[in-house]
Formats: C-alpha cells, structure tokens, sequence
C-alpha cells in the first residue's frame, strides 16, 4: 500500500527502517473487515463498547476529578498549564491510580478483546487520561501523532478513545489522516498555545463520530486532531492507551542519539492487562494510590 505524506510532514529522527504491521491472527472481537481498516485507515470506529450503566459510572467517577483539574487551572496565571486551560481543554491524567472503578474499567473484556486483535498477546496498560474540551473557550487541537509527543518504541501502541458524551464534529470528535500510520513517527514542533504538529493541513480527513459509551480506536502512529467545540456542552473522553509488553520510553535529543530507555512497567499505572493472550486482573489499588 502506498502512502502519500501530507504537505509539511517529515520522518523523526529516530525513526528509522519502520514497517507497519497489520495483526496476522484471526481476530476475536472486532470483526476481520474492522481490522482490515485498522490497517489501511489507522482507525476504527466501535460503537456501544461499554454499557448505559458502565457509561454512567465512568462519568460519576471521571466528573469529580476533573472538577479538581478545572478549578486548578482557574489558580494559575492566564488559567493555563502547558496546553491545558480553564474553560478551553481539560486533561486529568492517571486516573487508575486513584479510582477502583476505572482501573476495572481498563481491563474491560471488550477491550482487552481488541487489544489481542490489534496489538497482540501480552499488553500493559500505558496510559490513561480524561480530555474535556469545553465550549466557552472554543479551539481546535494540532494534527499530531501521539507517539510524537513521547517517543515509545516500539513505536505503535493502541488508544481507546471512549466517549462519555456524543463526539460529533460539531463539538470536537477526532479527525483522522488516513494510512500516514504507515509512515511511523514524524517529526513534530510545538504550535503555542496548542500543542505539538506534525503537518497542518489534511484534504478530506476522516471525521470519526462516536455515540457516547462508544470509541474511536487508533494507533499511537495514527495524525488526527480535534476541532473547535462550538456546542454550548462540554465534550468528554475518556482515554486509554495500551503497549506490548517490553516497550520503552526514548529520552533525548531527537537530533542525537536516545540517551535513556525507560520501561514502560511502572507497577501502579502500566501494569499487565493481557499475557499470553489471557485476561490479567489489575493490582488492587492501596495506600500510595491518591
């Protein structure tokens, strides 16, 4: 398959000799079509991945935190940190470690199903983060891979992107750029106050609209953005993102060579949901947790 780079894009440094692979074996959960678009688009749409009532939870437990998050940023100046801002995007991070209920919620059976469809036998939880994006302050966020804004190899990792409300384009659903997956991790530069850009422009992308308790699932590898939410309701989304066992954070300047390799194995927020293709319970929260 051939893929054609938009306008402006260019390999990162660190990526070299890259070959995407599409999942040899047949698939469990997602169907062999859904699959095969995950290979060639970068992305598929699963609807009604969680239940009414998993739905319900996941917005009581994600609604208080996030509270916490916005009412910080209201503390600092310009009511901003890094890209988030008051009234613009939330992002609550590590949630797993302080909630029962969403650490069961990442080691849900129809997603460990798609993880041994699209990422294989034996996968750690990598990451884990809430993203409100609010309408008083409407913006759009960066065509951006998300391997671009930390450099994991290997460099294809998964991401659960659940809806906890309706994702629409009219209030922020992600865009995707089909089959530039293909080409690995590109290079990035930081657009203030938005964040990290791979390219700036895409001719049709995908517009991937979910229904709430639904997902977009894509690859780590996978440019998309979100636009401008200009409904008068917040967009929320629960994001959780997955890696083969044994990958590893690279550190450095992307000029040079990597100076430092870190095991993405950390025991509270990274563990086992998957090995040798069987379901692993997540450890039980305790006292460091909080």
């Amino acid at each position: 398959m051939t893929v054609s780079a938009p306008a402006g894009a260019r390999l990162h440094p660190w990526n070299r000799d890259f070959q995407w692979e599409t999942p040899a074996a047949a698939p469990t959960t997602l169907s062999a079509e859904e699959v095969r678009r995950f290979g060639d688009d970068g992305f598929v749409v699963v609807e009604g991945l969680i239940d009414d009532r998993e739905l319900a939870s996941t917005l009581e437990e994600i609604d208080a935190f996030e509270r916490s998050s916005e009412a910080f940023l209201r503390t600092q100046p310009d009511e901003r940190l890094s890209i988030a801002e008051a009234g613009a995007i939330t992002f609550t991070t590590h949630l797993v470690t302080r909630s029962a209920w969403l650490r069961r919620l990442s080691a849900h059976p129809r997603i460990l199903g798609i993880l041994a469809d699209l990422v294989g036998p034996d996968v750690r939880l990598y990451w884990d983060q809430a993203v409100y994006k609010k309408p008083e302050k409407p913006r759009r966020f960066p065509w951006h891979q998300d391997n671009g804004y930390t450099f994991v190899e290997p460099q294809a990792y998964l991401t659960v992107w659940l809806a906890l409300t309706d994702a629409t384009a009219e209030n922020g659903c992600p865009q995707v750029a089909r089959g530039v997956h293909r080409l690995g991790t590109l290079r990035h530069s930081y657009v203030e106050p938005l964040g990290f850009e791979c390219f700036e422009h895409v001719d049709e992308p995908a517009v991937a609209e979910v229904g709430a308790g639904g997902a977009v699932v894509f690859s780590s590898l996978t440019p998309h953005l979100t636009g401008p939410n200009t409904t008068d309701a917040v967009r929320k989304a629960y994001i959780l993102q997955y890696a083969p066992v044994g990958a590893e954070v690279l550190r450095g300047d992307p000029r040079q060579e990597p100076i430092e390799r870190v095991a993405c194995d950390d025991p509270l927020r990274q563990y086992e949901v998957l090995r040798g293709g069987r379901p692993v319970a997540p450890p039980e929260l305790d006292d460091r947790a909080g």
